[in-house]
């Protein structure tokens, strides 16, 4: 895909681009903002680095794309003054972090985030990298016979399986139910839509079997043909498409410092 305004660098044949050109502490100017919007949808996550994000640029950039998603299991960790923005942080205390499993953000709401954009200030000397899967490219390596079995079943999404053990006693966690396999409604392809980090089970199916078809689809959607991985530098930012691409942020630098803010975007009901 060619552009005008800005320059965008595969990662992967798969999946990534990495967007150079442009100054994302500054207002965008219409045609740059049309051309990420057009990356995006080629290429599921852009990276972008030297970026020094104020809490008011990282706010901006996420309403260039629609409204800003707030969502209730990260209360505990918005930024003070700023509930849109997600503190992402771990250090020598830390006793988990965030993201470590398979996952599409918040994929528990009912109205999942469009996208998510993660800026660190702060990294660790090695290590901490982030890794991309593409649920398309997932989608299209499936056989026939299993997309037509996986088609119209739904299956539940439950915050508890990511947050029940680090937010608030009696804190109110989202539960909703989503297509396993869902309509990209800019794209209008299909990808794969459940996730380690928050599906519990596909609805209408025996346990066993529910077990047995999300384990194999578990460990598909992490095919290497399919990734892409993402090493960080110092005001670096990573944007992705969560109803189409799912993620893993990679422990592997305790107890180094791994810290900065996360932005999410609205999003629609899967469909």
């Amino acid at each position: 895909m060619a552009y005008e305004t800005i320059t965008v660098t595969q990662v992967t044949p798969a999946i990534g681009g990495e967007v150079s050109g442009l100054d994302l502490t500054k207002p965008l100017p219409e045609a740059q903002v049309a051309e990420l919007k057009a990356a995006m949808a080629d290429r599921l996550v852009l990276f972008f680095r030297d970026q020094p994000l104020s809490h008011e640029d990282h706010i901006r950039l996420a309403q260039y794309f629609g409204g800003v998603h707030i969502a209730p299991s990260t209360k505990p960790w918005q930024v003070p003054g700023h509930p849109e923005v997600t503190i992402i942080h771990a250090d020598e205390n830390s006793t988990f972090v965030a993201g470590e499993d398979w996952h599409s953000d918040m994929s528990c709401d009912e109205a999942p985030p469009m996208g998510s954009i993660l800026y660190l200030h702060t990294i660790p000397p090695v290590g901490g990298d982030t890794v991309f899967s593409n649920m398309y490219a997932a989608y299209d390596a499936l056989s026939d016979r299993m997309k037509a079995y996986l088609e119209g079943l739904t299956a539940v999404h439950d915050a508890v399986v990511g947050f029940g053990g680090i937010t608030p006693e009696g804190m109110k966690l989202p539960r909703h139910s989503h297509p396993v396999i869902r309509t990209h409604p800019v794209t209008g392809k299909k990808c794969i839509y459940v996730n380690r980090g928050f599906t519990t089970h596909i609805e209408g199916i025996p346990a066993i079997e529910s077990r047995a078809i999300l384990n194999y689809l578990y460990e598909h959607v992490q095919h290497p043909m399919f990734q892409c991985r993402f090493r960080w530098q110092q005001h670096s930012i990573a944007f992705w498409d969560n109803r189409c691409a799912q993620h893993s942020a990679i422990w592997d630098y305790f107890p180094q410092r791994r810290s900065g803010y996360r932005v999410q975007i609205l999003g629609e009901k899967p469909e």
